[in-house]
């Protein structure tokens, strides 16, 4: 279902209500800053989150650190979420790709219905790095489809 490709914009009678959209205001970007290289050495999460502070702009996303996100085997790792969209979690992140990756996944991120950014428009090391992508809290259709 991930690959399939879901509309920008969901028609009017098949959204829950308008208040499951994304706004540009609720993108979440959590950086995990503990992470270290596979090799042992600290910093890979914290320069990961320097270098998206560059490429993120502050209209487009809110940018924080986080502690720890718990994939400790796919360092460098990143949350993007809101609170009218899905959540997803991307590991293996470098500073060289990872960052303009990123922004662009946001953009896209804030004009999909739910956050639900086909498969196809992600960059290639958000494909391979794509470690989970989880519903709103708040919605859980009946059949567990994603929006269509």
């Amino acid at each position: 279902m991930d690959r399939a490709e879901v509309p920008e914009r969901l028609p009017e009678s098949d959204r829950l209500s308008s208040q499951h959209d994304v706004t540009p205001d609720e993108v979440m970007i959590s950086v995990c800053t503990t992470c270290k290289a596979n090799d042992g050495q600290p910093g890979i999460g914290a320069d990961l989150f320097d270098a998206l502070q560059a490429a993120i702009d502050g209209g487009v996303a809110t940018l924080r650190r986080v502690q720890c996100l718990g994939v400790c085997k796919r360092p460098a790792t990143v949350a993007v979420s809101s609170p009218g969209g899905y959540t997803f979690l991307f590991g293996d992140l470098a500073t060289d790709s990872g960052p303009a990756a990123l922004a662009s996944f946001v953009t896209a991120y804030r004009e999909a219905a739910y956050g639900l950014v086909p498969w196809r428009q992600r960059a290639e090391v958000l494909r391979k790095g794509m470690i989970a992508r989880l519903p709103p809290p708040h919605w859980s259709p009946e059949d567990g489809r994603a929006p269509t």
